[in-house]
């Protein structure tokens, strides 16, 4: 499929593919939409109402790495140990990333933000003294882990052009996957994924949503 680099509303960029008239990100803003869903209200929220010295982060859909750096950089500031294990069965291209403003948008490391990309799949790589990553090239259906994750970053293609990948199966992995009282984010508000989430034993609500969209939602392990 045809595949653009696009600037949304905020300056940042994001990858269209004209053929699904999906965005990697939101048009209405790429990086504004990763700080709002997953930082504030994943990693923000969890960190306010608990207290640990590492936090295990699973995000479903590395795709651009765009809420990996932002993590990492988050990592540093907060001075919060973060093992990051990103799932991805379809790998963006370097030729790609080296195209994304992210660095410049978030004023990093060009080669922090390609070296993400660069580092070796299915093994754990060490940042720095307060981020590391382990990418996982595979299908979201055949993840197994067993509470593992403190905080869930759920950014796979909408619902709209991959239904499969919202379903009561998918989300039960991610209710397995976490610990009891960990949490789930995700840009997405609809009626279908929320039920999904709660037929998985989640306690999900609803939330003010990033700049072009009402809602998100969070969902809880309880």
């Amino acid at each position: 499929m045809k595949r653009e680099i696009i600037i949304t509303n905020d300056g940042s960029t994001t990858i269209h593919i004209p053929e699904w008239n999906e965005q990697y990100h939101s048009k209405h803003g790429a990086i504004q939409e990763s700080k709002h869903v997953f930082v504030e209200m994943g990693l923000y929220y969890y960190l306010q109402n608990n207290k640990t010295s590492h936090l295990n982060i699973l995000e479903i859909g590395f795709g651009t790495g765009l809420n990996a750096i932002i993590t990492l950089l988050e990592s540093n500031r907060l001075q919060q140990s973060i093992q990051y294990t990103g799932v991805e069965a379809y790998p963006v291209e370097m030729l790609e990333i080296k195209k994304l403003n992210y660095s410049v948008q978030l004023n990093c490391s060009k080669k922090d933000y390609e070296s993400l990309h660069q580092s070796q799949w299915e093994k754990k790589i060490v940042f720095d003294q307060f981020f590391s990553l382990e990418k996982r090239k595979q299908l979201f259906s055949e993840i197994e882990d067993k509470n593992r994750y403190h905080i869930i970053y759920f950014d796979a293609f909408g619902a709209r052009v991959q239904p499969d990948l919202w379903t009561e199966h998918i989300f039960s992995k991610m209710y397995d996957a976490l610990i009891v009282g960990g949490v789930l984010v995700t840009y997405s508000a609809k009626g279908s994924v929320r039920r999904a989430m709660q037929s998985s034993g989640f306690l999900v609500e609803r939330l003010p949503g990033p700049p072009g969209k009402r809602e998100m939602l969070r969902a809880i392990k309880v």
